[in-house]
C-alpha cells in the first residue's frame, strides 16, 4: 500500500498540486490521467522518491518492493538483455553478483563457503533457480526473441529497448508497480499481452497513459490531477468519463431535482455495467463493476478543444486508386504488390508491423514523396487534408501563431484566424507564442487548426493522436465517428481504430491484406497469424 499524506509541489509561485491525501491499495491498478503539464509524470516520480514534494509524505508498507519503468533508453548499453530484466529485482540480483564475486575467487576459505550458504539459501527463497527462464518468458511476451536475449542492449532498436525496460519492470512480481506511458512504441499484440498480464496482476499498479482501451483493461480507479488537486474514483476510464459528462450536463440544469438526478446517474450505472459484463476486465480478479457507485460523481472541469471538419463539398464515387506500389528503404522492402480502390463511404484503418511502410506510404499518397514503382490516381472531386507523423517541418519559423495559421487560410481577418485557434485552445497572449517554442502536442493542436480551415472531404491520418492529452483525442476520436468523408488513418490508439475504420488494410513486403471488417475483427481472424507470417517472411 502507499499513502500520500498532505503532499504539495511548487516549482516557485507555480503550485503544481498541493494538500494531497491518498491511498494506494493492493489489488487494485490506478490510471493516472490529467491534461498536458498538469503533474502526472511528476506524481509518479515523486511515489517512487525520485524527486521530494515541496511538503507531504510518501509511505509505503515495509517490505513491499517497488519497480518502476525507466524512460532513459541507453541506461544499460554493455549490459546483456537477460541481466538487464533480471536487475529490476535489485535485492536478486545483488544475491547474485555477491555469489558470482565469492565463485570467482580462486583462493576460496571457509568463510567465504558459510558466506556463499547464505548467498544461497536467499537466492532460493527468492525464486532464483527460475530467475533467468522467468526473465526469458517475459521477454517473449514482449516481443523479444530468444536470439538476442544474450545480446548487448546497444545491439538492440529502440523499440527494442523499450520493450526490454517494461520486462525489467514487470520482474520478479512487485508488491508496486509504477508505468509511465508502458504502451509506447508497443505493438497491438504486445500491447494486449500487456492487458492481460495487467489485468490478472495481484499486486498495486499505477499507471499513467493516454491510450483510453488499455485503461479500460486495467483499470480499477482513476486518479484524476487536475487543478491543483488530485483525487481518486471507481472504475474505469469510460466510466470516469461518461460520468463525469453526465454530471456536468445535470449541473447545469437547474430545473431537475436531487432525487431525479440520482435516478439518472443510477440507471447510467445499471447500463454502463450491462455493457461491460462481456469484457475481459470483469473476468479478471479487478471486480470494478461490483464497486461502482454514485457517490463522489462530479463534473470534469476538463476543457476539450472543438475539433470539427465539415467539408466544403461531398465527394464522387471516385475516391483514390492505388496500382502496384513499391517502396524499399534502405536496401529493405517496405512494401511491393499494392493494388486497391477506396470507396465512398470508407474509412480505412491503415496497419503495418513495420511503421516505416505506413509512414512512407502516407508521405507518397500526400505527394511529399514518390514510389519506387507503381502509381495512384486521386478522385477529380477529392479535397484532402493531412497530419504527417513528423510535423517540425511546418514550424520551423519564428511567426507567432496567429500569422502561422493565417498563412494557410483564404480569409486573412485577425478574429476569424483566432476563432480557429480558439477552437484549439489557444486564447489571449498564448495566440502570440512563436511556432519554435511550442510543445508536441501544441504544434498538432495548431495543425489540426490548419486542417479545418481546408474543409476538407478526405482525412488522412498518419499517428494523429502522437503527443495529445486525452481531452484532445477524445474530442477528435468523437468528431471523426461522424466526419460524412473519406479517412485514411494509421495510429496505435485501439478506441481510434476501433471506432473509426469500417476497413482495415496491412501493408507488408508482400502485397496487402485488405478486410472490410473493424479492427477488433479483424484482429479475431482465426487464420491471422498464419497469413502475416506468409506476408512478412
Amino acid at each position: 500500500m502507499i499513502s500520500v499524506s498532505n503532499l504539495s509541489l511548487r516549482f516557485g509561485k507555480r503550485v503544481l498540486f498541493d494538500d494531497v491525501n491518498l491511498k494506494f491499495n493492493q489489488g487494485n491498478c490506478y490510471g493516472v490521467i490529467g491534461a498536458n503539464g498538469a503533474g502526472k509524470s511528476t506524481f509518479i516520480k515523486i511515489l517512487s522518491s525520485e524527486i521530494d514534494p515541496t511538503t507531504g509524505s510518501v509511505a509505503i508498507t515495509p517490505g513491499e518492493r517497488m519497480a518502476v519503468l525507466k524512460q532513459n533508453h541507453f541506461e544499460y548499453e554493455e549490459t546483456q538483455v537477460l541481466q538487464v530484466v533480471m536487475m529490476g529485482h535489485k535485492d536478486l540480483w545483488k544475491i547474485i553478483q555477491e555469489k558470482d564475486a565469492i565463485y570467482a575467487k580462486e583462493d576460496f576459505t571457509e568463510e567465504d563457503g558459510i558466506k556463499a550458504s547464505e548467498l544461497e539459501g536467499k537466492f532460493a527463497e527468492m525464486d532464483g533457480w527460475n530467475a533467468e527462464s522467468n526473465a526469458g518468458s517475459l521477454l517473449g511476451g514482449l516481443g523479444i526473441s530468444e536470439s538476442i536475449h544474450y545480446s548487448n542492449m546497444s545491439e538492440l532498436s529502440g523499440n527494442q529497448k523499450v520493450r526490454v525496460l517494461l520486462a525489467q519492470a514487470l520482474f520478479g512480481n512487485p508488491e508496486i508497480l509504477l508505468l509511465d506511458e508502458p504502451t509506447n512504441d508497443l505493438d497491438v499484440e504486445t500491447i494486449s499481452w500487456l492487458e492481460n498480464f495487467l489485468a490478472e496482476y495481484k499486486n498495486l499498479v499505477i499507471v499513467v497513459s493516454h491510450d483510453r482501451h488499455f485503461l479500460d483493461s486495467v483499470c480499477t480507479h482513476m486518479v484524476d490531477v487536475d487543478f491543483g488537486k488530485i483525487k481518486i474514483y471507481s472504475g474505469n476510464y469510460t466510466f470516469w468519463y461518461e460520468s463525469s459528462q453526465l454530471a456536468l450536463r445535470q449541473k447545469s440544469d437547474q430545473n431537475k431535482k436531487n432525487e431525479e438526478k440520482r435516478k439518472e446517474l443510477q440507471a447510467f450505472i445499471e447500463r454502463f455495467s450491462a455493457n461491460m459484463s462481456k469484457s475481459k476486465q470483469t473476468t479478471s480478479r479487478k471486480k470494478i463493476l461490483e464497486k461502482l457507485t454514485v457517490d463522489g460523481i462530479e463534473p470534469s472541469t476538463r476543457k476539450y478543444p472543438g475539433i470539427i471538419f465539415k467539408p466544403e463539398r461531398e465527394a464522387g464515387n471516385q475516391i483514390l486508386k492505388v496500382e502496384n506500389f513499391q517502396k524499399s528503404h534502405g536496401g529493405k522492402k517496405l512494401f511491393s504488390n499494392m493494388n486497391f480502390n477506396i470507396e465512398k463511404g470508407d474509412k480505412i484503418g491503415i496497419l503495418s508491423q513495420d511503421s516505416v511502410a505506413i509512414n512512407a506510404f502516407f508521405e507518397i499518397i500526400s505527394g511529399a514523396e514518390k514510389a519506387d514503382a507503381g502509381e495512384y490516381t486521386w478522385g477529380v472531386t477529392i479535397n484532402k487534408a493531412y497530419l504527417p507523423n513528423d510535423n517540425h517541418t511546418f514550424f520551423d519559423n519564428d511567426l507567432n501563431l496567429v500569422d502561422w495559421l493565417r498563412q494557410f487560410s483564404v480569409e486573412k481577418d485577425e478574429s476569424f484566424i483566432r476563432g480557429f485557434l480558439g477552437r484549439m485552445l489557444f486564447s489571449g497572449e498564448e495566440t502570440l507564442k512563436k511556432c519554435k517554442v511550442l510543445s508536441g502536442g501544441e504544434k498538432v493542436r495548431c495543425m489540426l487548426s490548419k486542417m479545418m480551415l481546408s474543409n476538407a472531404n478526405l482525412l488522412l491520418l498518419d499517428e494523429p493522436t502522437n503527443h495529445l492529452d486525452l481531452e484532445s483525442i477524445t474530442a477528435f476520436n468523437n468528431n471523426l465517428k461522424d466526419f460524412p468523408g473519406t479517412i485514411i488513418l494509421a495510429t496505435h490508439d485501439h478506441e481510434f481504430m476501433q471506432t473509426i475504420a469500417n476497413r482495415i488494410i496491412e501493408i507488408t513486403p508482400k502485397g496487402i491484406i485488405d478486410k472490410k471488417m473493424s479492427y477488433d475483427e479483424y484482429l479475431e481472424i482465426p487464420d491471422l497469424a498464419e497469413i502475416r507470417a506468409k506476408m512478412y517472411n
